[in-house]
């Protein structure tokens, strides 16, 4: 995988987002910061949209979200047909989005867990491969196209 990803937060997920850009920075990560930029209040989709675009456009291959909550980051980014964001709170929820699901995108709330934390998850998101079979078809049948198809 190359070492380029993507974050976008809200407000409530700047200082956490901040943090992060630093760490994977140090790790030898291009990070792609598409906001927002200080803790003054904004809306979360302005910078969620941008994110989602870069990953579906092949642009990135993977993304993080950070909103207070997690949820309405999630929400606004799993409205794009090609992303799998998943809201993650535990080291094993990071590893069972991307085993089962290929998650594309892991969203962090950030108002309820630690800057340590989020490494943690952004860690094992990031070190866990998807393990196909019998998942495959089960993310085929996400795009509302392949129900609408039958």
């Amino acid at each position: 995988m190359e070492k380029k990803i993507g974050i976008a937060c809200d407000h409530a997920g700047y200082e956490m987002k901040e943090f992060l850009v630093g760490y994977l920075g140090a790790k030898g990560w291009e990070v792609l910061d598409f906001g927002c930029h200080s803790e003054e209040s904004i809306d979360y989709p302005d910078f969620a949209h941008p994110l989602a675009e870069a990953v579906e456009s092949g642009e990135l291959e993977r993304g993080i979200g950070l909103c207070g909550s997690g949820e309405g980051m999630a929400m606004t980014l799993n409205k794009h047909q090609g992303i799998r964001a998943g809201l993650v709170w535990d080291k094993e929820i990071a590893r069972l989005i991307r085993q089962h699901n290929n998650a594309n995108v892991i969203v962090l709330p950030a108002r309820f867990i630690s800057n340590d934390q989020a490494v943690e998850f952004v860690e094992e998101f990031l070190a866990t491969p998807f393990e196909g079979g019998r998942h495959e078809r089960r993310i085929a049948k996400m795009p509302l196209a392949s129900c609408q198809a039958k």
